[in-house]
């Protein structure tokens, strides 16, 4: 079963789970387990999915995130980021994606690359 770890920041959860909804056969057809950070894991289960959830991101979620990376747990990330907008945890957000380059994760920060992700898997 792969791991794949879904964050999201507030302008960007719609964007995130019509994603998921385009990619739903996909996801249950390869066995992906889901992780996110909570928020975005609450609006992800809401849209029928089963996600494992974890702390909202400014309250260390993408530290956990980072920390399943770090122990070889995720396979992939999707982070659709906004990057018009502050955000006071940004240097957790640099540290996940600092992991993802360290530990050679694939990382998707919109829906493009995240659509060529989801085909090579």
């Amino acid at each position: 079963m792969r791991t794949v770890a879904i964050i999201a920041h507030n302008g960007k959860k719609a964007e995130m789970v019509q994603f998921l909804n385009n990619h739903r056969e996909a996801l249950q057809a390869k066995n992906i387990k889901l992780i996110a950070t909570g928020t975005t894991g609450a609006k992800t289960e809401s849209a029928g999915f089963e996600v494992e959830k974890l702390l909202s991101g400014p309250l260390g979620g993408d530290a956990q995130i980072a920390s399943r990376i770090a122990e070889g747990k995720v396979d992939m990330v999707i982070f659709f980021r906004d990057p018009l907008d502050k955000h006071p945890h940004e240097p957790d957000i640099f540290m996940l994606m600092r992991l993802c380059d360290v530990h050679d994760v694939p990382l998707a920060t919109n829906p493009a690359s995240a659509k060529l992700l989801m085909q090579a898997f």
